[in-house]
């Protein structure tokens, strides 16, 4: 039986195009921010994944001085997550809510969401959504998929760190719990 990832690659494959394309809203992705394996300079432990928000990157560790490394968008200034954190919870289709902060800052936006959102396509968490923890408490920041794939590549978040849906369901299925998240 074919498993869904080799089914994905398949079909991207299949098409022959060198970027994620988004048919409804026409949008593209730029080609650096698809996923690809690169060499690393600094020795990281397999299983970490290390984010750059300047570069808008996250990275993967894999054996032998490499990584996976995807684009993500990341928080608008002010509201980044910088540090070191543990993936405590992973959530297939996850229901969201957003924050107090953010009702706070934009009710015009938020408060009609203020009960949450079911999990879902249409759900701003996305397909997949990884909860960062520190010292056993939730952060709300999380690594997610994202219903606006124009905000990869830059700063546009509320302080997560967006994916494409198909790349955070790729790197769902690579971290275990308790992988250790920097962003530097």
């Amino acid at each position: 039986m074919i498993s869904k990832r080799a089914f994905m690659a398949l079909g991207a494959a299949a098409l022959g195009t060198p970027s994620t394309t988004f048919a409804q809203s026409g949008f593209q992705l730029d080609p650096r921010f698809e996923p690809q394996v690169v060499p690393l300079r600094y020795p990281f432990q397999p299983g970490q994944i290390l984010v750059l928000p300047q570069a808008h990157y996250l990275y993967f560790v894999m054996p032998g001085n490499q990584a996976m490394r995807y684009g993500v968008g990341v928080g608008k200034a002010g509201l980044e997550f910088k540090g070191n954190a543990v993936i405590q919870r992973k959530a297939v289709w996850p229901d969201w809510r957003p924050t107090d902060e953010m009702i706070e800052r934009e009710p015009h936006k938020y408060e009609k969401y203020a009960d949450g959102v079911p999990g879902g396509p249409g759900n701003p968490l996305g397909a997949r959504a990884l909860y960062l923890y520190q010292n056993g408490i939730d952060t709300y920041f999380r690594i997610h998929g994202t219903t606006e794939p124009w905000s990869i590549g830059r700063s546009a978040s509320n302080g997560c760190i967006r994916m494409i849906d198909e790349h955070v369901i790729d790197l769902y299925e690579r971290v275990p719990r308790g992988s250790i998240v920097t962003v530097l």
